[in-house]
C-alpha cells in the first residue's frame, strides 16, 4: 500500500504550542510515529508522504487545509490515508477527523484515525469514520498503531470489519440488522436475570451518562454579590483576538468591560454559525446584558459586576469539549472571587 500520513506540529518535530500556527508542510517518507507505523504496515507498504500542520492553523483554516491535503493525497496516488493518533489533543482530533472524512468521501480512499474517547473529534466524526480508541496515554503508541494498521488494511482490501470490541475502534452509534437465536424479550429477560444475580452482561442499548453536578448553595444576599456574565453566543472583540472557532470551539476568551455602561456593536463581532447575529451586532447588550446589569449595580440589586465577561461558541460542541472548557472557566471564576454567574445563550 501507498500511505499518506497526517500528523500535527508536535509529532512532526516542529515544536509545541508555540508552533501551533505552522502551515501545512509536506515531507517525503515517514516522520515521527510514522516510522513505527511503516514498520507495522509490513513489507510491500510504505508511507510515501507525511503531511504536517500546526493545530491552530488546522482548525482556523480548515477549508484551505482540506483542499490542500486532498490535492496532495491525490497526487501521491495513495491507497490509504492515516491521521494521528491524536490521543487527547482536541484540535488535532478535530482536524484529523475532518481530513479523514474528506479523503474518504471525495477521493474514495480508505481513511483511519485514532483518538481518546473524550477527544471532541470523536463526537464530531464517530459516525462516518472508524476511529481507533487510542486511550489517553501516548505510551501505548505501538498498540494503537497496530490496531490502526489492522483496520486500515481491512478497509483497503474491502474486508468485513468486525465489532468495536473485536477491532478496537470506538462505537459509531450505528444499528445493524443481524440474525440471532433469541427474541428481544428473551434477551431482555436474560440480561435482567444476569443483573439480579450479579453476573456480567452487555446491554444492546448504550445509554448516555453524565457526571453528577451538585447544585451550589444559593447566594444569600445578591446585594452584596459579585456577578459575572458568561455567554456561549460567540460575542468577541472585533478581530476575534483569541481565534474562537464559530463551530465546535476549543477555546474561550475573557474580555474587559471595565468603565463601560453598555456595549457598542462597532467594537464586537460574532464567532458563532448557529444563529442570525444581526440583532446582536446591532446591540451586543442583547446577548451580554451589560446595560441592564449596570443599572442593577447602581440600584444595589447586585453588589458588583465583574469587570470582564467570558465568551465562547456553543455550536455543535461535543460534550467532552464543553466539559473541559467549563472547568477551565470555573477556575477563573473562583480565582476572581465571583459569587454568581449569569449564563446567556442564543
Amino acid at each position: 500500500m501507498r500511505v499518506v500520513h497526517y500528523i500535527n506540529q508536535f509529532f512532526g518535530g516542529i515544536g509545541g504550542e508555540e508552533a501551533a500556527g505552522s502551515h501545512l508542510e509536506e515531507r517525503s517518507g515517514a516522520v515521527g510515529p510514522g516510522r513505527l507505523l511503516e514498520q507495522l504496515l509490513g513489507e510491500g507498504s510504505q508511507i510515501v508522504t507525511t503531511l504536517i500542520c500546526g493545530d491552530n492553523f488546522a482548525v482556523e483554516q480548515q477549508d484551505d487545509l482540506t483542499a490542500a491535503v486532498l490535492d496532495k493525497v491525490r497526487d501521491a496516488n495513495a491507497d490509504l490515508f492515516v491521521a494521528g493518533p491524536c490521543f487527547e489533543a482536541g484540535r488535532y482530533g478535530m482536524a484529523s477527523g475532518a481530513l479523514c472524512v474528506a479523503v474518504h468521501s471525495e477521493l474514495g480512499i480508505p481513511a483511519v484515525t485514532a483518538m481518546h474517547e473524550e477527544n471532541p473529534g470523536v463526537d464530531l466524526y464517530r459516525e462516518p469514520l472508524y476511529i481507533v480508541d487510542s486511550g489517553a496515554n501516548a505510551s501505548a503508541m505501538r498498540e494503537v498503531l497496530s490496531k490502526m494498521v489492522n483496520l486500515g488494511q481491512k478497509l483497503s482490501a474491502d474486508e468485513r470489519i468486525g465489532s468495536p470490541i473485536e477491532e478496537g475502534y470506538i462505537t459509531r452509534g450505528l444499528i445493524r440488522d443481524a440474525f440471532v437465536d433469541q427474541t428481544s424479550a428473551e434477551r431482555l429477560v436474560g440480561m435482567v436475570m444476569d443483573k439480579v444475580n450479579g453476573n456480567p452482561f452487555e446491554s444492546e442499548m448504550v445509554s448516555t451518562s453524565f457526571e453528577p453536578i451538585p447544585v451550589p448553595a444559593a447566594v444569600q444576599d445578591m446585594s452584596k454579590a459579585k456577578v459575572m456574565i458568561i455567554t456561549d453566543g460567540g460575542l468577541v472583540p472585533t478581530g476575534n483576538p483569541d481565534k474562537i472557532e464559530g463551530m465546535a470551539a476549543t477555546r474561550w476568551g475573557s474580555y474587559s468591560i471595565e468603565g463601560k455602561d453598555s456595549l457598542d456593536g462597532d467594537d464586537y463581532e460574532i464567532s458563532h454559525g448557529g444563529y442570525d447575529p444581526r440583532h446582536v451586532q446591532e446591540d451586543p447588550d442583547r446577548l451580554v446584558p451589560l446595560d441592564a446589569l449596570r443599572e442593577m449595580e447602581k440600584e444595589g440589586a447586585i453588589g458588583e459586576l465583574h469587570n470582564e465577561f467570558i465568551s465562547t461558541s456553543g455550536l455543535a460542541n461535543p460534550l467532552s469539549n464543553t466539559r473541559r472548557m467549563g472547568k477551565e472557566m470555573v477556575e477563573k471564576v473562583k480565582a476572581e472571587g465571583v459569587d454568581a454567574v449569569i449564563l446567556t445563550s442564543t
